[in-house]
């Protein structure tokens, strides 16, 4: 039979990587899109380990033509994506008298454009029932000043979702934004194996109820 496959755009050590490792244990296969390949390395011996097979590749996702060769290029090793996770953003501490407009763009393309890509590359593999998850922010409602650009990635992101959501429903297809309304952190409820556990349970929603936007306050 078949095993599941989830694709996560920006995996990293954080909830990236607990939803990768989440995921591998309920029987899905992982494909990792990184900038460090030494974390990617670490994460695919551990997913091997649980018994996932993957794919991973080093690649800036803000490189559109890139991205969509290595995610259509891991869609036909897989010959299906039921999960895409996007979790990338960019954190610039800088207010909004100093952040050039240049250095926002820069921020949105990552945050929020790099998912446009993603879906659009994996959607020739998806069926329905797939699903589209993003990690969100309470900074999408509670920005910091000193990270201007974030607040406005993680706003825009969920805006995406949304649309996406829509755009996607009569294919059997659904997107959802969990917001994460704490701070990630090692003990409590806002550590990134908890937060993953939020996203799982976000992606199996009732979809006769589904939500495009979850909150999880812990």
């Amino acid at each position: 039979m078949t095993r599941p496959v989830i694709l996560i755009v920006g995996a990293g050590p954080g909830v990236s990587g607990s939803v990768a490792r989440l995921f591998a244990r309920e029987g899905y296969d992982v494909g990792l899109l990184g900038v460090d390949a030494e974390q990617l390395g670490a994460l695919g011996a551990e997913l091997e380990a649980a018994g996932a097979n993957g794919q991973a590749a080093v690649v800036d996702v803000t490189d559109v033509e890139t991205t969509t060769e290595v995610i259509t290029a891991m869609g036909e090793v897989f010959g299906s994506i039921d999960v895409v996770h996007f979790n990338p953003s960019a954190f610039r501490e800088q207010d909004p008298l100093e952040l050039t407009v240049a250095d926002l763009l820069e921020d949105v393309a990552l945050g929020v454009g790099a998912l446009l890509t993603a879906v659009q590359a994996a959607r020739p593999f998806m069926g329905a029932g797939g699903r589209v998850t993003v990690t969100g922010s309470m900074a999408a409602d509670q920005p910091w000043h000193r990270a201007a650009s974030l607040g406005v990635q993680k706003a825009g992101v969920r805006n995406l979702v949304h649309s996406l959501d829509t755009t996607l429903r009569p294919d059997g297809i659904r997107a959802v934004s969990v917001t994460v309304r704490g701070t990630l952190g090692r003990e409590g409820a806002f550590t990134p194996d908890r937060v993953a556990e939020a996203i799982w349970d976000a992606v199996h929603q009732d979809p006769d109820d589904w939500q495009s936007e979850v909150p999880y306050s812990g």
